[in-house]
């Protein structure tokens, strides 16, 4: 069960890291509004069918409401929106250096709010990932990229993204207690859609949405499903299995997956340096799992 629910963290945010690299595409589309309204819109038709409650779920109870609340405002709604601004205001670059930041901010949070002992490897770990993702930030300076004069409202946007996104985990971390992956991720995305529905309409007055082509509308729809659908039931399935530090490691694969995307779709360039970023970053993901795997074999071969 560790082994596949360390899969699903992982397959979480490498899907997240695939669909913000090619968001880039869709930006050059759609305004960012209109952009997540799209996608909560598609999404929201895509899950209907998990919305109500299952046999043998329990109700929903006041606290979870408000839970479901808060992991959709953080982690949806007020991540992509200073994600995407952040990036805007500074760049890629930028953001793959602030995001680095994730995996501590998670353990941080998850020690204060959640009361979770962050074990000295997982504190390595995250020293790894942090290494790992800066690393790459060298190795795109090296090929001829600069930060440029970076904006400190951007900085501030970037940095208010990561603990939006270490919010999301530790708080899943509370729903996933009571509440089944799957209407996690139908629920939070109804609440996305509300938000950001309002400014979805501003920017759709006036659009001319007869100008988007055909393959564009197609990567729209795998960004939907992606985004609110598969990536949120993975690490929802994840977490139920893995103490919130420990999964906070696996968000290294964020901004990973966005440079191979880069690199592999877009043109960017692959060195040396590129090849050290991700064995620290895998590395981190060893030494965050590892020990617990081996304890448990341990116990196993004792009994």
């Amino acid at each position: 069960m560790p082994w596949l629910a360390y899969a699903s963290l992982a397959a979480s945010m490498g899907v997240v890291g695939l669909y913000v690299g090619l968001s880039k595409l869709l930006l050059a589309a759609f305004p960012v509004f209109l952009l997540a309204w799209l996608r909560f819109g598609i999404a929201a038709v895509a899950m209907a069918h998990w919305v109500r409650r299952r046999e043998g779920d329990a109700p929903l109870s006041v606290h979870d409401r408000k839970l479901l609340f808060w992991e959709s405002f953080l982690g949806n709604f007020l991540f992509s929106i200073c994600m995407l601004f952040g990036v805007a205001l500074t760049s890629a670059v930028a953001a793959g250096v602030v995001m680095a930041a994730i995996p501590a901010a998670v353990a941080l949070l998850s020690r204060i709010f959640l009361g979770e002992h962050i074990r000295g490897r997982v504190m390595i770990a995250i020293a790894c990932a942090v290494a790992g993702i800066a690393m790459l930030a060298l190795a795109k300076e090296s090929t001829g990229a600069t930060l440029g004069a970076a904006s400190y409202v951007g900085y501030a946007l970037l940095l208010g993204a990561v603990f939006c996104e270490a919010s999301y985990v530790v708080i899943g971390k509370r729903l996933t207690g009571n509440v089944s992956p799957r209407r996690i991720s139908a629920l939070i995305n109804l609440w996305g859609l509300a938000l950001v529905t309002p400014f979805g309409l501003w920017q759709a007055w006036g659009f001319d949405f007869g100008a988007v082509a055909a393959q564009t509308w197609g990567l729209l729809l795998f960004y939907a499903i992606a985004a609110s659908m598969i990536t949120v039931w993975l690490w929802m399935m994840g977490l139920r299995h893995v103490p919130a530090p420990q999964a906070g490691v696996f968000t290294v694969m964020l901004p990973i997956s966005a440079a191979l995307v880069g690199v592999l779709f877009l043109g960017e360039a692959f060195g040396g340096l590129h090849l050290v970023a991700l064995a620290l970053a895998l590395t981190g993901l060893l030494l965050a799992t590892w020990p617990q795997a081996l304890k448990r074999g341990a116990s196993a071969r004792s009994a």
